[in-house]
């Protein structure tokens, strides 16, 4: 079993959804967790889920994304009592929608919560890895990394950037032996997944049955994926056992994303 034992993570959207899983998953594996996201009451019930079997000592920060500067006030004030070995960045996706229905607004906001929001957060904790000598930075991303989805012109867009902003801090991270690779989950069983079929629903004839198996249908192992399968490929990427993987975008679809 992958130890984590000693380590401190910051699992930004970890109440809900891959990031509540990874939570669990992180704890279970010894790792002490700072859960952030922005409603108090979904964290309170996922700390209540994770793991002190090993007298793990959990905690939260209740910010948004999109605020920049509260952001970086609260996490700043959260290494400087304890430093953290282990950032997951994820946030919600966007809006569904075709890319040119979007106004600059829209990529704006995507680009804060996504792009902007990764970067305040990996410079204030780099520093603490650097010194502990162990990092490992975890982007929760999508496949629309690899192949474009349809229907999500910002997000694709935002997606992309945020990959292409991972490898560059790779290389420069490297060095320190901290890595910083991005896990590209698939159609997932989560809240934006319901999301996007609602989406589909209304915009067919179709019920909501009927959309799902039309998805499933597009996904080799015939199903959704489970945040819980996610999660476990996130652990290992912020595990010593993965120190010599850094730079990489894994997908995690059941085989879905059509090309190699």
């Amino acid at each position: 079993m992958l130890d984590l034992a000693g380590k401190h993570a910051l699992v930004c959207g970890g109440s809900k959804g891959i990031g509540k899983a990874t939570s669990i998953e992180l704890a279970k594996r010894g790792a002490h967790v700072t859960i952030l996201a922005r409603s108090v009451d979904y964290i309170l019930d996922a700390i209540a889920l994770l793991d002190t079997s090993i007298n793990q000592v959990h905690g939260f920060i209740a910010a948004d994304s999109s605020d920049i500067e509260t952001l970086s006030q609260k996490v700043k004030v959260l290494v400087s009592e304890r430093p953290v070995h282990i950032l997951i960045n994820n946030s919600g996706g966007p809006a569904a929608g075709a890319i040119l229905t979007a106004d600059a607004s829209q990529f704006l906001s995507a680009f804060t919560s996504h792009l902007i929001a990764n970067h305040t957060l990996s410079s204030i904790v780099v520093p603490g890895m650097k010194k502990a000598h162990y990092g490992r930075i975890v982007n929760v991303i999508s496949t629309s990394v690899r192949i474009p989805l349809k229907g999500l012109g910002v997000s694709n867009t935002t997606r992309g950037a945020v990959a292409s902003w991972a490898k560059t801090l790779s290389n420069e991270l490297a060095p320190f032996g901290i890595t910083v690779n991005n896990v590209l989950p698939g159609a997932t069983s989560t809240e934006r997944l319901s999301q996007i079929i609602e989406n589909k629903v209304q915009k067919s004839n179709l019920s909501t049955e009927e959309v799902k198996r039309q998805m499933e249908e597009e996904i080799p192992m015939l199903r959704f994926g489970k945040p819980e399968e996610i999660a476990a490929v996130i652990a290992f990427l912020a595990s010593p056992e993965a120190s010599y993987v850094t730079g990489v975008s894994i997908p995690v679809d059941g085989g879905r994303t059509g090309c190699i």
